[in-house]
């Protein structure tokens, strides 16, 4: 699961396994300078170690340290070498884990830098900085995020014309990098034409590729000033229909750890024994222009409480997808009767896209069942038991409902 922080204040780790940070360009940092730097060298570097066995070393790393002084010794053998290494390190990261992507990164940036420095600017492999082969990275939409961006940022570096001639052509490229580079050029284009239509036509465009909330808010915005309305929850692929059920207790938090009959069957033509009696699901319709969903106007007495929440959503096919949740409140999730990920903290805050839960979704019908919790503290902050649902591809555009 991908956690999104709340501010600088917080750290940017979530603290339950399977939780990462969303990917973009992965950096050596301190945490590899530290390893340098304190890490015993007990595998003595390797001059005659071949290139695939140098990138196997950092791929070994585990995240417990297994590996860790082979890699290390590795990592600094492989920033050694030439530029003939550029495009095996770019796909050595396909399938390799954020860690090691991080480590290889690292040594691919070195090279590269060292062959820009010294000039050594050519379109093979082994005579500089390959940039036709790095173009046809950047355009292989079938390659992981990453190894695209970098090779993407130092195809720019020594050919400032590629991004004026690929960045136009990525408004529905699957890395939300490279899409929102497209949408940005959407957007300054607009800012720049005299032609009332023209501006029109650009934000239009602009919105059909943009996924961040804060560019979909400039162009809606602007949109607005036009005369166009645009439907946020459809955009984002908001869940509006859901079926609730609640209160139920949670007294001193342990309602979050304890099986209500919710989470065994829904059946929502039976009643069931809720926190102050009886209790029945009750079809509930979000008219949120972001599909939020607040509980205490629903349920009486809230604080202590936890309730259910359940929808029915129509895949158009089988294959993977994202639950992004959005909530201040504790919180568990279910699929299809599979519990995918739960979360037992309260008010941390909320943001766009707080949660990002990877999920296989069947074609046709798929139950998505959600136990949101809230807590006992009475401050004014605290005052918030709410939650918003999208379903997106892994770049974060919405995968709307099959009709």
């Amino acid at each position: 699961m991908v956690f999104r922080a709340q501010s600088p204040f917080c750290s940017r780790a979530a603290s339950q396994p399977g939780d990462a940070i969303k990917p973009s360009i992965y950096r050596v940092g301190l945490t590899l300078a530290a390893l340098l730097l304190f890490t015993p060298l007990t595998w003595a570097n390797d001059k005659t170690a071949s290139l695939p066995d140098l990138v196997a070393r950092i791929k070994s790393i585990g995240l417990k340290g297994e590996g860790y002084p082979a890699a290390v010794a590795a990592q600094k053998e492989l920033s050694s070498q030439g530029p003939q290494a550029l495009l095996p390190l770019l796909d050595a990261m396909e399938g390799a884990s954020p860690l090691a992507v991080n480590w290889l990164a690292g040594a691919l940036e070195t090279i590269a830098d060292r062959s820009l420095r010294a000039g050594a600017v050519g379109q093979e492999a082994g005579s500089g900085i390959p940039a036709a082969a790095f173009e046809k990275v950047v355009l292989d939409r079938t390659r992981s995020a990453t190894p695209r961006l970098l090779a993407f940022e130092w195809l720019v570096k020594v050919d400032p014309a590629a991004r004026d001639r690929l960045i136009p052509g990525m408004l529905d490229d699957p890395s939300a990098d490279f899409r929102r580079m497209a949408v940005t050029r959407l957007i300054a284009a607009a800012d720049a034409s005299k032609d009332d239509a023209e501006r029109l036509d650009l934000w239009k465009k602009g919105l059909s590729g943009a996924t961040d909330e804060d560019q979909v808010k400039v162009l809606v915005d602007h949109l607005k000033s036009a005369g166009v309305t645009v439907d946020l929850a459809r955009h984002f692929g908001y869940l509006l229909e859901w079926n609730l059920i609640g209160p139920f207790d949670n007294s001193g938090r342990e309602g979050f750890a304890k099986t209500f009959p919710p989470e065994v069957s829904r059946d929502l033509a039976v009643p069931l024994q809720g926190r102050e009696g009886e209790v029945k699901w009750d079809p509930f319709t979000s008219t949120d222009k972001m599909g939020e969903v607040n509980l205490i106007p629903i349920f009486k007495n809230y604080r202590d409480s936890l309730a259910y929440a359940v929808t029915n959503y129509k895949a158009a096919k089988a294959g993977p997808a994202q639950i992004r949740l959005t909530t201040p409140n504790a919180w568990k999730v279910w699929v299809n009767g599979k519990l995918v990920f739960a979360r037992d903290e309260y008010h941390r805050g909320s943001m766009f896209d707080q949660y990002v839960i990877p999920v296989t979704l069947q074609e046709g019908h798929n139950e998505i069942l959600l136990k949101i919790c809230q807590n006992e503290q009475t401050e004014d902050w605290a005052q918030k038991w709410f939650f918003k649902v999208r379903i997106t591809d892994n770049s974060g555009k919405a995968i709307l409902p099959a009709e």
